[in-house]
């Protein structure tokens, strides 16, 4: 087996979203249960996500963002924020938010160094809708596209795959990527559906709407004849991916009918790909996914995969 990176901080589990609120600390809490319980936990390195970088963020969102954040973040313990009707800051939330970048950052750097094959950031808030200068959707930074731009700018990379299979569309993040022709995205999600943006199909952007109630059938079709063959043409240098598991037949927040087997199925098909390509290089980062027990479990058969690289 190769080494699998496994990146997250307790800082994650201290981001209070409020009572009720889906998108809750239980989350990762069941996924390293999970972990533990089949044994996956002890065959990956475990890292602690660092504190994402001002110049880091600044790659990816607007100054004046950075500085909206950071001057409305709770100063006490008490305190929430509301940055839109679905996003809350807690006291620790902008701790949190900066290890969530951080870790896609540091793995980036492990992959890239050889240290690691790949890795899985398990960390929160996701990012995927987080725009240049908007939080949205339970997201503050974006974090997947600091990961990408730290290893387009740092690194000098010329061909980078973001591969998105949430339930829900990673508006932020094709909004981050606009026309810059260096990212290849990917993107399967339940049509019409939040964030209720359109995806604008172009040479670098595949997008894959499902019909609610869409399952196994539908998502293998979508990723075998069209992200494989875009992504055989464009030959990524390392794959990063949006892994959301919202789209489970289980998860409550939406409507697509996905099972762990997909999972573990398209995971597989990403490893055969950026072993062609990208020299095995992956980096994963934790979108979506509601049900804790099913996230718990997709996850799980996400790392086998990566593990059994």
């Amino acid at each position: 087996m190769n080494k699998t990176a496994y990146i997250t901080h307790s800082a994650c589990l201290k981001h209070d979203t409020g009572s009720g609120h889906p998108e809750s600390p239980q989350r990762l809490i069941a996924i390293e249960e999970q972990l533990k319980e089949s044994g996956v936990f002890n065959s990956l390195s475990h890292y602690e996500a660092p504190l994402v970088s001002n110049n880091q963020l600044e790659q990816v969102h607007s100054q004046s963002y950075l500085d909206f954040i950071e001057s409305n973040a709770p100063v006490s313990g008490g305190d929430t924020v509301n940055l839109d009707p679905d996003t809350q800051m807690s006291y620790h939330s902008l701790e949190a938010a900066r290890r969530a970048a951080g870790a896609v950052v540091l793995a980036t750097d492990l992959v890239l160094a050889g240290e690691v094959n790949n890795a899985v950031c398990a960390v929160r808030p996701p990012g995927h809708h987080a725009k240049k200068d908007r939080a949205m959707g339970f997201c503050i930074y974006n974090n997947i596209m600091v990961g990408i731009y730290h290893a387009l700018e740092y690194y000098g990379l010329e061909r980078v795959a973001l591969l998105d299979f949430d339930v829900h569309h990673g508006n932020g993040s094709e909004n981050i990527i606009a026309d810059d022709d260096r990212i290849l995205f990917c993107s399967t999600y339940q049509h019409p559906y939040y964030p209720y943006e359109p995806c604008q199909n172009n040479e670098h952007k595949v997008c894959s709407p499902l019909p609610a109630g869409a399952g196994s059938k539908e998502f293998k079709a979508e990723v075998s004849n069209k992200w494989l063959p875009a992504l055989k043409q464009f030959q990524p240098e390392m794959i990063f991916i949006s892994a959301g598991f919202d789209a489970h037949e289980d998860d409550y927040l939406a409507g697509l009918n996905f099972t762990e087997d997909d999972y573990y199925w398209v995971t597989e098909k990403i490893v055969n790909l950026a072993g062609k390509y990208a020299a095995g290089r992956i980096v994963s980062s934790l979108e979506g996914g509601y049900n804790t027990g099913a996230l718990a479990k997709s996850v799980e058969v996400h790392l086998l995969a990566l593990l059994d690289s």
